[in-house]
C-alpha cells in the first residue's frame, strides 16, 4: 500500500542522481554530466563521465552498497582481496584508492568507485575462451589460499540452505497450495547436499572464492587489444568454500556438453594448480544450494520497489511449483554419478 512517510520508504529511494553526484565531488571528483544507472538489484551501481581523469581514467563506476547487509569490515576485507588479486596480476576490477582510502561514505551510504571497463560475455561455447578463464581461476585460488577471510561467512549449508529454507517459511513466502510439496522437497534436498563435510561443516570451509562466478561477472576483450582476453568484476558475493563453486556456473547444456567444457576449463586451471577431483561431486549440491537461496534472496528483497517490478512472477502458485520440480531434477542430479573430466 503506498504511504506518504518518508520513514517507510526503502533507503535506495534517497539515492537520487544529485546524490550520487555530490558523493563523488565529496571525493574531489567533477563529473561531467553524463550519469547512467547499471544492471544491478544487490547493490546500485553507477556509471560517471568525469572532466578530468582519475589514474587515467575518464569513466568510473560508483557501487553503493546495499544498507545492511555487509558490515564496514567485511566489505573491507572484498577490497583488500581484489587488491592482492590485483597485484598478483590477475585481470579484476577493484576499487580505485581515493585520498588513501577504497570505501567511501555519504548520506549514509558506504560506496566505492572503480574504473570502468568494457567487454562483451565470453563465448563459452569457445574451448580456448575456457582454458584462458581456468587458468585465471586457478591464480585467483592460488591468491586465496594463501589466508582466510577473517569476517566474511562461508557458502555452506547452513547459510545457503536451511537459513534459506526457515526465512521462506518464517515469511510466509511460498504459496499455500505448494507450501508442504516444496517442504518434503527442499528438505529431501538438503538431506542430500548434508552428505558432504565439506558443505555441512564438518570440514573447513574452504579458500577465498570470487564467489558468483557466472558468466555475467566476467567481461571479454579482444584478445588483440592490449590486455585483451577475460576480466573478472564483482567481488560482492567473495566468501569462503570449495574451489569448484567458481567453475559450475560456467557450465551449461547436457551431460556431455558439460563434461567438454569442465575438461578445457580444468585444461587451463591445472596449468597452474592442482584441482581436486572429488570436488566434483559438489557442483549438484552446490547448484541446489543457489536454487533455494535465489528464492530466500528475492523474498528478503521484496520491500525494494525494484524487485515486484523486475520480478513479478516470485511468489506465484506457478513459481512455486516451479521450484518443487527444479527441487526434484536436483535430488535426481544429486544421486547421478558426478561429471568426470
Amino acid at each position: 500500500m503506498a504511504t506518504d512517510d518518508p520513514t517507510d520508504l526503502h533507503p535506495y529511494a534517497r539515492l537520487t542522481p544529485d546524490l550520487v553526484q555530490d558523493a563523488l565531488e565529496g571525493l574531489g571528483l567533477w563529473g561531467d554530466g553524463r550519469l547512467s544507472s547499471l544492471n544491478s538489484f544487490e547493490n546500485r551501481v553507477y556509471q560517471v563521465g568525469l572532466d578530468e581523469p582519475v589514474d587515467g581514467h575518464t569513466q568510473v563506476v560508483l557501487k553503493f552498497y546495499r544498507p545492511g547487509r555487509w558490515s564496514l569490515a567485511q566489505i573491507q576485507e572484498e577490497h583488500a582481496f581484489s587488491a592482492e588479486l590485483q597485484a598478483a596480476e590477475i585481470p579484476v576490477v577493484a576499487p580505485l584508492p581515493i585520498r588513501g582510502q577504497t570505501l567511501h561514505e555519504h548520506a549514509g551510504f558506504q560506496f566505492s568507485v572503480s574504473p570502468r571497463r568494457g567487454g562483451r560475455r565470453p563465448e563459452l561455447e569457445d574451448f580456448e575462451v575456457l582454458e584462458w578463464i581456468g587458468r585465471f581461476l586457478a591464480r585467483i585460488h592460488s591468491v586465496g589460499e594463501a589466508r582466510p577471510f577473517g569476517c566474511r561467512p562461508a557458502l555452506d549449508l547452513a547459510s545457503f540452505g536451511r537459513e534459506a529454507r526457515d526465512g521462506l517459511l518464517h515469511n510466509g513466502s511460498v504459496a499455500p497450495e505448494v507450501e508442504r510439496a516444496w517442504c518434503a522437497a527442499c528438505d529431501e534436498a538438503l538431506a542430500l547436499v548434508a552428505q558432504h563435510p565439506s558443505l555441512n561443516g564438518t570440514e573447513p570451509s574452504g579458500l577465498r572464492l570470487h564467489g558468483d562466478c557466472h558468466p555475467g561477472n566476467i567481461l571479454w576483450t579482444p584478445v588483440d587489444l592490449p590486455g585483451g582476453g577475460p576480466h573478472f568484476v564483482d567481488l560482492d558475493d567473495a566468501r569462503s568454500g570449495p574451489s569448484v563453486q567458481d567453475l559450475w556456473m560456467l557450465l551449461s547444456g547436457e551431460r556431455r556438453q558439460q563434461t567438454q567444457q569442465l575438461s578445457a576449463l580444468l585444461d587451463g586451471y591445472e596449468q597452474f594448480r592442482p584441482f581436486d577431483r572429488r570436488e566434483l561431486a559438489l557442483i549438484e549440491p552446490l547448484r541446489t544450494l543457489r536454487l533455494i537461496h535465489y528464492s530466500a534472496w528475492l523474498a528478503r528483497r521484496w520491500d525494494d520497489p525494484a524487485f515486484p517490478v523486475s520480478f513479478p512472477w516470485f511468489g506465484t502458485r506457478d513459481y512455486w511449483q516451479g521450484q518443487v520440480d527444479m527441487l526434484h531434477e536436483q535430488i535426481e542430479a544429486m544421486q547421478t554419478p558426478a561429471l568426470v573430466a
